[in-house]
């Protein structure tokens, strides 16, 4: 048999707390009790409630302001995500393999995400990817703006998939590459190759053929991934990719 672990108080209060916020005892948007309720309340301690507090913070639950009680909020997939992006961003700058897991991961939901976002499509939701095309388009020779508008391209498509979860973790994954890209990645305003990509994607979208929209996708992010190390082991940061004509062209590492 297993010995019986010694748990610490305070994770006894942390189960309690999050007992009452998941049975609505204290609902979103509620505030919860001040530290002293909740010692007698639970019969602890100030610093096994102050430890307690700082969990349910750290997991996305409750928000602590300055003067004011602890208000629970609404644990959306955003909030859980936006919540680990720092130790994520640690991780794959430390990781030796962190950054190619994870872009493997990245080739898999979108080529997934994008054939779920062509069939739950709305004339809406077509009107503003073309939006998002054109202002990826517009940005072409300014790299901030156009890696920012490569990636609200990308999240658009996520959010169109109808599945909040994954689309959530989808936008973190590119919010995370993206302060890669922008330490490895110089655009020396030729990135029409991405731009032709992405019409590419949106002309398969509207044309309601998931499987090419799908296809384009991961030929999309396959390049993408193999210019990104192309890059990285390049003395200069930058790197040509040949086209069928044998010409090269610069491109960013999307």
């Amino acid at each position: 048999m297993e010995p019986v672990q010694k748990r610490k108080l305070y994770e006894d209060v942390l189960d309690r707390l999050i007992t009452a916020i998941s049975t609505a005892e204290f609902p979103p948007g509620s505030q919860l009790p001040s530290e002293r309720e909740l010692m007698n309340m639970i019969g602890v301690g100030r610093p096994s409630i102050r430890e307690a507090m700082l969990s349910l913070q750290q997991m996305g639950l409750i928000k602590i302001s300055h003067g004011e009680r602890a208000r629970v909020i609404n644990p959306t997939p955003d909030v859980i995500v936006g919540q680990i992006s720092a130790a994520m961003i640690m991780l794959l700058a430390t990781s030796p393999r962190g950054l190619e897991e994870l872009k493997e991961a990245r080739l898999w939901l979108e080529t997934g995400l994008v054939r779920m976002a062509t069939r739950n499509a709305t004339a809406k939701d077509l009107e503003k990817l073309g939006e998002s095309l054109r202002e990826l388009q517009e940005a072409r020779g300014d790299h901030q703006r156009f890696v920012t508008a490569d990636m609200a391209f990308h999240g658009l498509i996520a959010d169109m998939s109808g599945n909040s979860l994954v689309a959530a973790v989808t936008k973190g994954m590119l919010h995370w590459l993206s302060r890669f890209k922008r330490e490895l990645v110089s655009v020396r305003g030729a990135e029409r190759l991405t731009i032709s990509e992405h019409e590419k994607i949106y002309k398969a979208i509207v044309g309601g053929d998931g499987e090419a929209a799908s296809s384009i996708m991961g030929e999309h992010i396959t390049r993408g991934n193999r210019l990104y190390w192309q890059l990285a082991g390049s003395n200069d940061g930058t790197a040509d990719i040949p086209l069928a004509s044998g010409r090269g062209v610069d491109a960013d590492a999307n």
